[in-house]
């Protein structure tokens, strides 16, 4: 039998979250509870309307080529790609050919072809009283981003499409919610034991990370098996099929030619040069940080890798962990600690009730609280104790801790008779621990602590207690 070496290429869809559809003023609500509400003659493609590019669209798909390392297009059109399906209200998509908005780029290791600008379709929705298209969604601006047929694994490719999906959140220019279809995932496959490509097969409407990765394994194993049968691979669409874990036969794959491709009429060319929105530095000022800067920033504080995708992973958290890393002046031993509890306790909390939200006005108060925690002068369970007040309300966690008597106590002053009062109580626990059972100190340090309701300073107790039972 002969060895296989798989190459795919990855093609992903994402809807832009504008505010108006790509070539009309209807509101930009694919997922409108109601059907056919956000339509007008243009998207329904009624004879004698015009479509009008939408700006806003256009300058997040160079956003997004900037962030690839891309190269933005000095000239673009968009071009009419014919086909005929039912969701297809013109007969033909808007979309762009020659003249992509962004050529070149790479993410993840992965090599980028292009990414341009087309018009969403509309929904067909089967029911048990007939078929329905749903035109909310006709018109919606979709991004198109295209890779170079360099990935070899399926690993590799349901990775590339998660941190595809991380970027577009990042930039704040789609949901890219898989589930909800604003983002979706094609997978050409082929494989070959020569340097030439195989066959190449496309599985479509990929929703999920799991269905990519399971999708492709599954297609390079029939493919293997076809091959190793003397069978030929069928250039071809396929869809997937999540219940039965395969792969199944759509439609035979069409090529460019097949579609037809010519320049819209009714679109003027475009010269992004004449755009002020359009130039590098306007784009430059709107860019946040990327992923990759991200992640740089938090290893750099000495964050564990696990820790910063969950932030990465949360616009929201991470929006107000920069915002009480700012209050440390990067202090990063208080980064570290922050990031701890941002990622375990404020997340719980979060969890937990519906009516708490991270505000970034909190923010201050919460890195006084870490600080606090780092001077020793409350303890982690004070600060746990405090975090739900300090991030509701905002709240001076020492002016709390004080009220609360809930400052740790370290002077020796205040604390030597507690040390007295607990080993005058225990006396045979004192015993074992002066006939070498060091372990039952924790007891001790334990009582000491109920004692003060826990605002002793433990390492200046055990301390105390260690001098006093010499």
């Amino acid at each position: 039998m002969s060895t296989y070496t798989p190459t795919i290429g990855i093609e992903v869809h994402a809807e832009l979250n504008t505010k108006s559809k790509m070539f009309c003023s209807c509101v930009n609500d694919p997922h409108a509870a109601e059907a056919n509400t956000h339509i007008c003659p243009v998207c329904l493609a009624h004879p004698g309307t015009l479509p009008a590019v939408n700006k806003e669209a256009v300058k997040k798909v160079l956003l997004v080529g900037k962030a690839l390392g891309g190269t933005l297009a000095v000239y673009s059109e968009f071009d009419r790609k014919n086909y005929f399906y039912p969701d297809i209200p013109k007969a033909y998509q808007l979309s762009q050919y020659a003249y992509p908005f962004v050529s070149g780029g790479e993410l993840a290791g992965v090599a980028i072809t292009r990414v341009h600008l087309e018009e969403d379709t509309a929904r067909s929705q089967h029911e048990m009283e007939g078929s329905i298209v749903d035109f909310n969604r006709a018109g919606v601006p979709l991004m198109e981003l295209v890779t170079e047929p360099v990935i070899h694994d399926a690993k590799t490719a349901a990775t590339f499409a998660k941190e595809l999906q991380l970027l577009l959140r990042t930039l704040g220019i789609s949901g890219a919610n898989m589930e909800r279809g604003e983002m979706r995932v094609e997978a050409n496959i082929s494989i070959s034991d020569t340097d030439e490509l195989g066959t190449k097969v496309e599985v479509k409407n990929l929703n999920s990370f799991k269905a990519v990765e399971q999708a492709i394994e599954y297609e390079i194993k029939r493919q293997t098996e076809l091959l190793n049968s003397n069978e030929r691979i069928i250039q071809e669409t396929r869809g997937w099929d999540e219940n039965k874990s395969r792969t199944f036969s759509q439609r035979s794959k069409e090529t460019a030619e097949d579609y037809r491709y010519f320049p819209d009429p009714d679109i003027p060319k475009y010269d992004l040069k004449k755009v002020p929105e359009f130039e590098n530095s306007r784009l430059q000022e709107i860019m946040p940080k990327l992923p990759l800067e991200i992640r740089e920033q938090y290893l750099g504080y000495g964050v564990k890798g696990e820790q910063i995708e969950i932030l990465l992973a949360d616009k929201q958290l991470l929006n107000f962990m920069d915002a009480v890393t700012a209050e440390m002046a990067s202090n990063d031993k208080k980064v570290r600690q922050a990031v701890n509890y941002v990622t375990s306790d404020v997340v719980g909390l979060l969890q937990d009730s519906s009516e708490l939200t991270l505000e970034l006005s909190s923010a201050s108060s919460f890195a006084s609280l870490i600080t606090l925690l780092d001077s020793g002068e409350i303890n982690s369970r004070v600060a746990k104790d405090l975090l739900a007040e300090v991030l509701r309300h905002g709240s001076d966690p020492k002016q709390l801790a004080e009220e609360k008597g809930l400052l740790q106590a370290s002077s020796t002053d205040e604390l030597l008779p507690i040390v007295t009062t607990v080993i005058a109580e225990n006396p045979e626990v004192v015993s074992e621990y002066k006939g070498g059972k060091e372990a039952v100190l924790q007891f001790l340090v334990g009582q000491g602590m109920k004692a003060t309701r826990g605002s002793a300073n433990p390492a200046v107790l055990t301390e105390l207690l260690k001098e006093q039972m010499k």
